[in-house]
């Protein structure tokens, strides 16, 4: 009898619902946002629904509240608007949870968990729907490998790559969403033992070329470490692609324009460059330095042209090999460059307080401010810090805005402190004794 396979299907989805096998949805389009879109777009409901593949009358549901869309047609309904899930979700850029990640993927909890299945953590952790459910609402998940860091860390790159985004936002979702657990363990990067390839390059040098090699990566990094005293300080700093062309000749007599920093090193090394001889050229040819010309003004010689050196990655490994250091570490994904690690300690330091409004500015902001954007169609940022409206006495009105941390900015700094004071020794990290008592 209908009634009864009718009573029959509902229990079923009942049991399902209830063990988390089929959940229902966790995040609802904002029905708002969706006409508005569909509306800037003088699109109608029937034009949006053929693009869709569902009828207008459910475009007008969804657009009631009525009816919430499936993962896959929440991405559909994006492709067809031209905007990403969170245009429609609602879902601050720097504030994605697990949830909004599996939704701007577009994908079930069964297909998630078919896709880390095939994977060998997914495997080990024996990954379900229902596990990834409880996993996206907070709940404990069953099973004693998900309460490891290592085993739930071996999982992070898998469901990166499910949800089609870095390994450091999967991870930053999970804490966001994970709030009172330890963050899954990642790799932090260790220096390697030189390649041979690296090693070859060097060996293929001459003594002369070997010296320039040398103090070319040596000046390089003596220029890095002036661009990061100029950061500390809060002075303009040029772009990494224009102060890693380091000058190393100027063409004109030495008697009237002197020495450049490089060939001065080249001297002390009883080396003696006249400028872009054939030395530099042999070391562009193989791959280990690009060269290029400028035309600068000289206080006293005038319009003079000047020639730029810039190692590339390939020299700066044979430099390293060569001279007994070890290859750089593997950037961790899921840490910072010294440089917004400095930004973020400054956050910090400044305490529940917080920064005033116009101290932090500047590129930092689209990595790790919360509702910012590199680029367009770029990721958003970490949502580390956020800038919070202060009321006047009474409640008034907004007196000042200030840069706090976010809750995954503490939970950051906490997790990662003692890494970064040894990866960045000469960031300063004083005043961040209030977080200590909080640390997990």
């Amino acid at each position: 009898m209908p009634g009864v396979f009718w009573r029959d299907d509902l229990a079923m989805k009942s049991s399902f619902n209830f063990h988390g096998i089929m959940p229902p949805p966790l995040r609802k389009i904002e029905p708002s946002r969706l006409a508005a879109r569909r509306v800037e777009l003088g699109l109608t409901r029937a034009a949006l629904a053929d693009r869709v593949g569902v009828s207008a009358r459910m475009i007008f549901f969804y657009e009631e509240g009525r009816h919430s869309p499936t993962p896959a047609r929440i991405e559909r309904l994006a492709s067809a608007l031209g905007c990403g899930v969170d245009a429609l979700t609602g879902s601050e850029r720097g504030r994605e949870t697990l949830v909004d990640l599996r939704y701007a993927a577009g994908l079930t909890l069964e297909r998630l968990a078919e896709l880390l299945c095939a994977a060998p953590a997914g495997r080990e952790l024996c990954v379900s729907a229902a596990k990834l459910s409880a996993l996206e609402t907070g709940r404990p998940v069953r099973g004693r490998r998900w309460r490891d860091p290592d085993a739930t860390g071996q999982l992070l790159g898998p469901l990166a790559k499910a949800y089609g985004v870095p390994v450091r936002m999967a991870l930053d979702a999970w804490m966001r969403t994970r709030v009172d657990e330890p963050a899954p363990l990642l790799g932090t990067g260790r220096d390697r033992a030189p390649s041979q390839a690296a090693l070859a390059a060097w060996e293929s040098l001459n003594e002369r070329q070997q010296i320039y090699l040398g103090e070319i990566m040596r000046d390089d990094r003596m220029t890095e470490a002036e661009m990061w005293m100029r950061r500390v300080q809060r002075l303009p700093v040029p772009r990494p692609a224009e102060w890693r062309k380091l000058p190393l000749a100027l063409k004109a007599a030495p008697a009237v324009v002197g020495y450049t920093r490089l060939q001065e090193r080249l001297r002390m090394r009883d080396v003696h460059d006249p400028g872009a001889g054939p030395t530099v050229h042999a070391l562009q040819r193989r791959g280990l330095l690009v060269v290029t010309e400028d035309r600068i003004e000289h206080p006293t010689a005038g319009e003079v042209d000047r020639v730029l050196v810039e190692i590339t990655r390939r020299g700066r490994a044979a430099a390293r090999a060569g001279l007994g250091e070890p290859r750089e570490p593997d950037p961790a994904a899921h840490l910072l460059s010294e440089w917004l690690w400095g930004v973020l300690a400054r956050v910090a330091a400044a305490g529940p307080a917080g920064l005033d409004d116009d101290a932090l500015a500047g590129r930092s902001l689209f990595f790790i401010g919360v509702g910012y954007q590199g680029r367009t169609g770029g990721r958003p940022s970490r949502g580390f810090v956020d800038s919070v409206p202060v009321m006047a006495p009474g409640g008034t009105h907004v007196a000042e805005y200030r840069w706090r941390l976010t809750e995954l900015g503490r939970r950051h700094v906490q997790e990662y402190l003692d890494i970064y004071q040894q990866m960045y020794p000469h960031v300063p990290v004083s005043g961040l004794d209030w977080l200590a008592g909080n640390r997990p």
